[in-house]
């Protein structure tokens, strides 16, 4: 069952709403992270980056850093810009980028299904961000950006969401990236109802945010062995509920700055010994699963993958993502880790492939691989089977914004 947790949010005021919520800052670069920052008093990022216009300096990510995170996030509060509902609600969030429209709901996930793997993970973390990450939500005290939870379609969850936004939303604004946002905030009745259908779901899957959800089963289970848990709200963490026909994966692309001293003649040679490699008059997308298109000294070309290196019997061998690595990252271009290794770089399949062939085009003896995107079906099947994806093999929509709804741990 999915065991859904309404909450009493802390939320923006609606003057200020479009000026508070913002991106992840690591998503922003430092020049425009800096611009952000000195425009506009009332955006999250200032409470994240407590220092600026500051003297005072402290050591990233430390113990000092995060209580001047909390410092700020109190100034927020005291100066009304943040204010917190009375009462414990779900909250719908809807997000049109496009032609894509997303809707689901924020509400508590519980941590004990998060242990019990009813959610269900398919990437792994690293204990060293699970420790700051868990250290950071104990210090300030609050979930800021919700952890992206797939469910099945569920024709329940369905109908209460149409009925609920029927009505005008409390928040509807639209960000300087051409994407509009919508916030209901569910009344009691549905708030039930909604909870109860929920229960039906037997399993929710992350899409994003496993170091987010993993800190706080961490903190959860470090208050209790301290002897100092609390609180009902450190039974969850925030999540974002939405069907996993709705969500939209796109590819992760490969940039690799380095043909390992080949030709561009012996590379081809090497990978038609696992690939039909196909010379393209201009780009053209993968049409279907294990065909990649590749660009080469500005020429692309198509690879489709001999069915002998496509092991279909394994949730992740048979991913496009895992057999590139397998039989032309590593063996051929001598790339032993995706995650640390200088000469690779991932671009998202959201960027125009102008940019891509721009950055290609930059950097001397590289090349570029654009994958099929993975199906929710694949990512569920290596869920399933407690296995982990490749590196980078999804890029998951919708992005959503921090501080639409903060979640108090401490109460």
């Amino acid at each position: 069952m999915a065991r859904i947790s309404p909450f009493k949010a802390i939320r923006p005021v609606r003057d200020k709403v479009h000026l508070v919520a913002t991106r992840p800052y690591y998503s922003y670069t430092q020049n425009v992270l800096k611009a952000k920052l000195e425009d506009n008093p009332f955006t999250l990022l200032r409470i994240i980056n407590p220092e600026f216009e500051s003297e005072k300096h402290t050591a990233p990510n430390s113990p000092e850093r995060f209580e001047l995170v909390k410092e700020k996030y109190a100034e927020f509060i005291d100066d009304g810009i943040l204010v917190q509902d009375k009462d414990p609600h779900l909250y719908i969030y809807r997000q049109t980028k496009g032609d894509h429209v997303f809707t689901g709901v924020i509400a508590g996930a519980s941590i004990a299904e998060y242990e019990s793997d009813l959610i269900r993970k398919h990437e792994a973390t690293l204990t060293s961000r699970e420790e700051m990450f868990t250290t950071y939500l104990d210090i300030v005290g609050y979930n800021a950006e919700p952890v992206l939870l797939a469910h099945p379609h569920h024709s329940g969850v369905q109908t209460l969401l149409n009925q609920c936004t029927e009505n005008r939303p409390e928040y509807e604004f639209t960000t300087t990236d051409r994407i509009k946002h919508e916030l209901w905030v569910v009344d009691q009745e549905l708030t039930k109802k909604l909870c109860s259908v929920f229960l039906d779901i037997p399993v929710t899957y992350i899409a994003d945010g496993h170091h987010r959800s993993a800190s706080s089963a961490r903190l959860k289970k470090e208050r209790e062995r301290k002897g100092t848990s609390h609180f009902s709200n450190e039974d969850y963490f925030l999540a974002f509920f939405i069907d996993e026909e709705v969500l939209q994966i796109l590819e992760f692309n490969r940039i690799i700055k380095t043909l390992n001293g080949l030709s561009t003649d012996n590379f081809i040679g090497k990978l038609k010994e696992s690939f039909d490699v196909i010379a393209l008059n201009s780009f053209e997308k993968p049409n279907h699963a294990h065909q990649l298109s590749m660009c080469l000294n500005g020429n692309w070309y198509s690879l489709e993958c001999h069915a002998d290196i496509v092991d279909n019997n394994h949730p992740v061998r048979c991913l496009d993502a895992e057999i590139l690595t397998h039989y032309v990252l590593t063996p051929i271009l001598g790339i032993k880790d995706l995650k640390t290794d200088e000469h690779v770089e991932f671009m998202s399949g959201a960027e125009p492939i102008s940019k891509l062939e721009k950055r290609i085009g930059s950097i001397e003896n590289s090349v570029a691989f654009v994958l099929y995107p993975v199906a929710m079906d694949e990512v569920k099947r290596v869920a399933d089977n407690h296995l982990i994806m490749p590196p980078k093999s999804t890029w998951v929509e919708p992005k959503l914004r921090s501080g639409l709804t903060i979640y108090n741990i401490n109460e």
